[in-house]
């Protein structure tokens, strides 16, 4: 049999018989006007059908053509030789036409099929997983597929954007037809769409108590097991996005940059986040954004982060978002300048007025006052964002980062804050001040760049050293910026993401005040950092957990 690539595809294909099955019927009455205008024969399924008659136009009902009615509430009704015949024959094959004219099968030059809503299924609150898998299509994945795999003679319709474009194109020819670029364009954008609801389809499975791998023993091809039974990286790792913004430009302005939100995330800009004035947000800004939100969401208190280049320049608990943001800002005004601003609590009048004295890019809370926004308003520069983080605390996720020819992939990490889990190796034992500042800066310091170490006193970050290759570095570093501006490191505690490899790095931070400490410990001379700590009467704590963030 010849090979149907080898097979001459025309440029034109008029389209004379259509097959339209849709979820959402947004445009469906046009579009079907438009093709019945046009003299194209409809035949369609259930709804569809119904919606296209009741707005007067002709159409065939599919089981008319099949022979076969639907059933089994509509689970089975497309699946059959006569349409997907339709659909996939090559028409420049003899064989094909024969076979079609044998079986009495009638080309199909268009199928129109949205796909039952499975992703706003699963982002409903409390969603069943009985609800979930009822939202799984069957036969309309099938149909794109085959529509899409003969776009030289057939055109595959997954989204109502798309009508408008096809009825122009269908107007504008002399034969109702559409081109080969079209059809080709509209292919690639169909396989996209039925990979990422399958990919969505993977991930929602994927995260159930249902499909946890228990049963499987180690080793086994399904995947690794995690302590819990559960199974976190399938042989496949498969997780639908959707293009929800495309930005002005990358990290750099020569790079290209695009937000896609994970199917079945809520709509909004990184997942339930309003914009309520300012400009489009950039690449950088929305990093930094998921940066400080990350480190708000480790509060239960009225607390305020301020981020720039994705490290933490300042974090404070206070009574009230006013006194959060002032004293974070006071960790290290300098480099606040353009930062952004997370809060914890409702931005009032005051907290507005404050705000308003530094240049903010972005400033994200989950309320903003009438007075606050008359206010803020009146900086044309400054993004306003509300939106609610209480969801996302305790969230699973997993974090991807990319390299060349694939991604990495691990478990988000989490901070422990539990005292009963670490031990204390000092002979002095901490004080409950003291414990409160060190599990403040521990929850902070994990996400400070490595090497990282915080100083943090009263509630509020005075030094962080971020980023640098040697850990006594980043210990100086923040000692450095405490002292330029004009904070007091006495009684303040120490917590670094990892084990002091040298009693160096913990005799800066004692020798500047520092009377608690606290780290993973693990070091082979551990013996040494202690004997430092107990040397100055100071304190320190081994949580026996390392937090590096590469």
């Amino acid at each position: 049999m010849p090979d149907p690539l080898e097979t001459p595809t025309p440029d034109r294909v008029p389209i004379r018989r259509a097959l339209l099955s849709v979820s959402d019927k947004t445009g469906l009455a046009e579009l079907a006007k438009a093709l019945h205008d046009a003299g194209t024969e409809l035949i369609s399924t259930g709804g569809t059908a119904k919606a296209i008659a009741d707005a007067g136009i002709p159409v065939v009902a599919v089981d008319d053509v099949t022979g076969f009615p639907e059933m089994m509430d509509g689970r089975v009704k497309t699946l059959h030789p006569r349409l997907f015949a339709g659909i996939l024959g090559v028409r420049g094959l003899d064989t094909h036409a024969q076979a079609a004219a044998q079986h009495e099968i009638g080309w199909i030059d268009l199928v129109v099929v949205n796909l039952y809503p499975f992703e706003e299924t699963i982002a409903r609150e409390g969603v069943t997983m009985a609800a979930a898998i009822e939202n799984i299509d069957i036969g309309g994945p099938s149909l794109i597929r085959a529509a899409a795999k003969n776009h030289g003679y057939a055109t595959i319709l997954t989204d109502p954007a798309q009508y408008a474009a096809v009825i122009d194109e269908l107007q504008a020819s002399d034969d109702a037809s559409l081109c080969l670029a079209t059809r080709r364009n509209l292919a690639l954008q169909a396989y996209a769409t039925t990979a990422r609801y399958d990919a969505a389809i993977s991930g929602f499975l994927q995260g159930r108590e249902e499909f946890d791998g228990t049963e499987l023993p180690l080793g086994h091809p399904a995947g690794r097991l995690a302590s819990g039974g559960r199974v976190p990286f399938p042989p496949t790792f498969s997780h639908g996005y959707v293009r929800e913004h495309t930005l002005r430009y990358g990290e750099n302005p020569h790079q290209r940059g695009a937000y896609y939100r994970r199917a079945g995330a809520p709509a909004h800009l990184l997942s339930g986040v309003e914009q309520l004035h300012g400009k489009e947000l950039s690449f950088n800004n929305l990093l930094d954004l998921e940066a400080s939100r990350a480190i708000a969401r480790e509060f239960d208190e009225p607390a305020a982060v301020i981020v720039k280049h994705n490290n933490p320049c300042g974090a404070a608990i206070g009574g009230s978002s006013v006194e959060a943001f002032q004293r974070a800002l006071a960790c290290d005004p300098v480099s606040a300048f353009g930062g952004i601003v997370s809060l914890t609590r409702p931005v009032d009048k005051a907290a507005a007025e404050a705000l308003s004295r530094l240049f903010v890019e972005v400033l994200f809370a989950p309320a903003f006052d009438d007075d606050a926004l008359e206010i803020l308003t009146q900086k044309p520069n400054v993004r306003l964002l509300r939106g609610d983080d209480a969801p996302l605390k305790g969230l699973e996720r997993l974090d991807v980062r990319s390299v060349a020819g694939g991604v990495l992939v691990q478990d988000h990490d989490t901070v422990v804050t539990d005292r009963s889990t670490m031990t204390v190796p000092t002979s002095a034992q901490p004080t409950d001040d003291q414990w409160r500042d060190m599990l403040f800066a521990w929850r902070v310091m994990r996400h400070v760049k490595s090497n990282a170490i915080v100083y943090a006193k009263d509630g509020a970050t005075v030094g962080i050293g971020a980023g640098q290759m040697s850990r006594v570095d980043s210990a100086r570093i923040a000692i450095d910026k405490a002292r330029e501006n004009g904070l007091d490191l006495r009684g303040a505690a120490m917590a670094s993401d990892a084990f002091f490899p040298f009693a160096d790095g913990v005799e800066v931070g004692l020798a500047a005040g520092v009377t608690a400490v606290i780290q993973p410990g693990g070091s082979v001379r551990d013996d040494e950092v202690v004997a430092a700590v107990d040397a100055v009467d100071a304190t320190m704590v081994f949580t026996g957990r390392r937090h590096f963030r590469h």
